[in-house]
């Protein structure tokens, strides 16, 4: 059992270096499935919640990436193009985007799959002040278009997008919490900076930001 534990960490390991090590950055990346029925129960990731700030840098399986992509924000109703957290009005204006050690990406939650924002290692501008950030191995930020509401003033916009960031967060949370990774939602970060990086439209707004990791031993 210990050596075939081994074997899958080591095949996990060579996996993401192979699609995220500097000179192999692809521009797409389709995710496996999304496996919906690992993890704890509710109510056991309930009891695990928590706030961690302690992170390593062992990579996360592709394989769990996509896991914690579609239960943030994935479509869990195809026939209706609804998703796993709510949104108000149905705007869906949150889209999120991953930050690896040699690029940035957005998920695509249609069509489940990862597209390429930028190359390069841009975690130090999320990280902002805060150093510990850069030892995790992925770094989740949530993006808001208020493009996608078709009505309000901009004041009730920030609260449907505050509203929506926070349900989407909540969903990396629970997924965190179930299945053993670290994970802290922030606020910080050099918002300037990243909206040069992520070459953002005047209606979109940075949110929340999730470094994860495996938990510290």
């Amino acid at each position: 059992m210990k050596f075939m534990k081994f074997t899958l960490i080591i095949l996990q390991i060579v996996l993401f270096n192979a699609l995220f090590g500097q000179g192999m950055i692809k521009k797409a990346i389709e995710l496996p499935e999304p496996e919906i029925k690992e993890g704890a129960l509710l109510m056991e990731a309930l009891a695990e919640r928590a706030s961690m700030r302690e992170f390593r840098e062992e990579p996360i399986s592709l394989q769990h990436i996509s896991n914690m992509l579609w239960a943030a924000n994935g479509i869990n109703r195809p026939e209706e193009e609804k998703r796993t957290a709510p949104s108000a009005i149905n705007a869906q204006d949150i889209d999120v985007y991953v930050f690896f050690k040699s690029a940035v990406y957005r998920y695509d939650a249609h069509k489940h799959m990862l597209s390429r924002v930028k190359t390069g290692d841009y975690r130090e501008q999320v990280a902002a002040r805060q150093e510990f950030v850069l030892e995790a191995p992925v770094i989740f930020l949530l993006v808001s278009d208020f493009s996608r509401f078709d009505r309000g003033d901009q004041e009730q916009k920030f609260t449907w997008a505050n509203m929506d960031a926070g349900f989407v967060g909540q969903n990396i949370l629970l997924y965190c919490a179930s299945e053993n990774f670290a994970t802290v939602p922030r606020a910080q970060m050099n918002k300037d900076k990243l909206r040069d990086i992520l070459d953002l439209e005047d209606s979109q707004h940075l949110m929340l930001n999730f470094p994860v990791s495996h938990k510290a031993k």
